[in-house]
């Protein structure tokens, strides 16, 4: 029983991290390269992705978490009420709401004091990539998201430029995303993961990814097609590279998990208020209004897994 509930939570965490959360880092590329077959930008991020987990098993010594799940042990024996928190988010991915799954899945194992320090550093990342954003696109918004560099971008040689950096870009972010949020995904498994297990889990990911490429990132794909320029490549270049770097910088800071979802709505809500405002004001409630409601989606997450946490403890009680 208690292997049915590790296999299954693993199979539902998987589906519903990889949902809610891919289209952090693969959103605006999917929605910049419609054009291209799906199955070719899904051999892209699934290279990349196995070349991540691969290093991290072999460096790390079976440990695919980059050391984030060091400070998490895995219960034994573990019982089904762990379930409630990936069933939950399976649930709120399907609805189309991103939510933090760092808090959704790794506060239900986590103690007070570590989840204190998650929650800690998903404000430092939601306020820096807020901050971030927001002056760098008060600097490149006029010659790099108006309208007439937007037509200039589309032309042939600007587009076969950009076109290959975003694919680097988005390749970089890809990569660090993957470190911080793998530990998401293999919570449910033993901390040292053996070559069978490294080969099979790496196969449903990659199943996983398959059809998340073919449905187009499915209906939380939407939070990223409502932001401006989002379907053009420069603008998803520019975008995946503030996010990489900033993960970068939060991988090197510590191995403490957080919130990846946090620090990309930070990016766009820096990102829609600097364009809104020099060239948009007469948008301005508007763009206020679309960056408190993806605000608010994303509490859900920590409102729902505080809720969780509770309930676990009520049932261990």
């Amino acid at each position: 029983m208690d292997q049915l509930i590790l296999y299954a939570g693993f199979l539902i965490a998987a589906y519903a991290v990889i949902a809610n959360d891919v289209i952090q880092t693969l959103g605006t590329f999917i929605a910049s390269n419609t054009k291209i077959k799906w199955w070719y930008l899904w051999a892209f991020a699934g290279f990349i992705l196995t070349a991540t987990i691969l290093y991290g098993w072999y460096a790390n010594t079976g440990d695919v978490s980059y050391g984030r799940l060091s400070e998490i042990p895995l219960p034994h024996p573990l019982p089904w009420w762990y379930l409630l928190a990936p069933i939950s988010l399976l649930i709120i991915t399907r609805i189309g709401i991103p939510v933090s799954t760092t808090f959704m899945i790794l506060s239900i194992f986590s103690s007070g004091q570590l989840i204190e320090k998650m929650i800690l550093k998903s404000i430092f990342g939601y306020s820096l990539a807020f901050v971030a954003a927001l002056v760098l696109y008060l600097v490149i918004s006029r010659k790099f998201e108006s309208k007439a560099s937007i037509r200039l971008m589309d032309k042939k040689k600007q587009r076969r430029y950009w076109l290959v950096a975003q694919w680097f870009s988005t390749g970089f972010l890809w990569s660090q995303w993957l470190i911080q949020d793998f530990a998401n995904i293999y919570v449910f498994l033993p901390r040292q993961l053996g070559v069978n297990e490294l080969l099979v889990s790496l196969g449903v990911i990659l199943l996983i990814m398959a059809y998340i490429f073919r449905v187009k990132g499915g209906k939380i794909q939407e939070i990223v097609n409502q932001k401006s320029n989002t379907q053009h490549i420069r603008s998803a270049t520019i975008i995946d590279a503030c996010y990489g770097l900033l993960l970068y910088f939060f991988t090197s800071l510590n191995n403490v998990p957080m919130s990846t979802t946090w620090t990309f709505i930070g990016i766009l809500a820096g990102r829609e208020i600097a364009i809104s405002y020099l060239m948009h004001k007469k948008e301005m409630k508007n763009t206020y209004r679309l960056i408190i409601k993806d605000f608010a989606k994303v509490n859900i997450g920590l409102m729902v897994s505080i809720l969780i946490a509770y309930l676990i403890q009520f049932f261990k009680d």
